[in-house]
């Protein structure tokens, strides 16, 4: 399973400074999500250097790793997970054989070669066992698919992976899709742009408050990160909804001191000076919103730093 986990970490964990099946599938019941669009960033103005960064540092150690090239098969990755039923990944492009059997392959030699396949509305699935560690603290890892997973690619041009049968037999009976729970105040939210690079959220709420060594996430029901393309800038805009008002309207006169800082300050590096005067912060009761636009160039150069 090691493998599996792999695959995924790295593309969860590719942009360090972030954190249809597409965004829109994802049930609004979850604990979070993640989603990547990789041909947005392909065909995009300002996120072409931003992924030929991501394929020179992380899909390159894929291709060196295990011989599976995203450049050329991933379109998109979407992820997500609620509090106890482990995460599913959906990969999707145009996968070659070639891949789905080195797949296999890994999974075999995770599961001591037995594959005897598995069907749920007529698509095949596999079920792979591993002896992987499970730990930690605040389940918003993938460290579940170590221990076990369901794989299928059944689906046309996708990869699903799911660490419960029941999910994966959701999902092929709806084409990708695991149908959501009624819309209530809960409801996490996806934060939505015409060229989105990449979505994440969590909902705090599905989680115990002592999991979480942040004052500020522990005092926070959700919150959701989007980056797109602008054109000529990187747009990335966050938004929390806080327990109360009022730490929203604190987090936001932090965050208005530091832009007000930087208009005086001849100490600040005038890049940073920059991204801060251009930043929008917005509170409606306990929601709190901070825009940025970034040069494309200055956050590849930070990310290679």
């Amino acid at each position: 399973m090691r493998s599996f986990k792999m695959l995924a970490a790295v593309l969860l964990l590719a942009v360090p400074a972030l954190s249809q099946a597409e965004i829109g599938s994802v049930p609004g019941d979850s604990a979070w999500y993640f989603h990547a669009d990789f041909d947005a960033m392909r065909k995009g103005k300002a996120s072409r250097g931003l992924y030929e960064w991501l394929d020179a540092e992380v899909f390159a150690e894929i291709r060196k790793e295990i011989g599976i090239d995203f450049n050329k098969e991933a379109r998109y990755v979407t992820a997500f997970s609620a509090r106890n039923d482990g995460p599913i990944i959906v990969f999707d492009g145009n996968i070659e054989q070639e891949t789905k059997d080195k797949l296999m392959a890994m999974g075999a030699a995770a599961s001591g070669g037995n594959l005897e396949p598995l069907k749920a509305h007529g698509k095949e699935f596999f079920h792979f066992e591993g002896d992987g560690d499970a730990g930690g603290d605040v389940d918003i890892d993938i460290e579940s698919l170590e221990e076990e997973a369901y794989i299928s690619f059944a689906l046309k041009d996708k990869i699903v992976i799911t660490h419960r049968k029941e999910q994966m037999e959701a999902l092929l009976a709806n084409n990708g899709r695991i149908p959501t729970a009624r819309k209530d105040r809960n409801t996490l939210f996806v934060l939505q742009a015409d060229r989105a690079l990449m979505q994440a959220g969590v909902n705090t709420n599905a989680f115990e408050g002592d999991e979480w060594d942040s004052n500020i996430v522990r005092n926070t029901k959700q919150v959701a990160v989007l980056l797109a393309d602008l054109g000529d800038k990187l747009g990335l805009e966050a938004r929390l909804i806080t327990t109360e008002p009022e730490m929203a309207n604190s987090l936001a006169s932090i965050v208005r001191g530091l832009v007000s800082l930087s208009m005086f300050s001849d100490d600040m590096d005038p890049d940073m000076a920059e991204v801060l005067q251009g930043t929008t912060v917005d509170v409606d009761d306990a929601t709190l919103r901070v825009g940025l636009e970034l040069d494309p160039e200055s956050v590849v150069s930070a990310l290679e730093d």
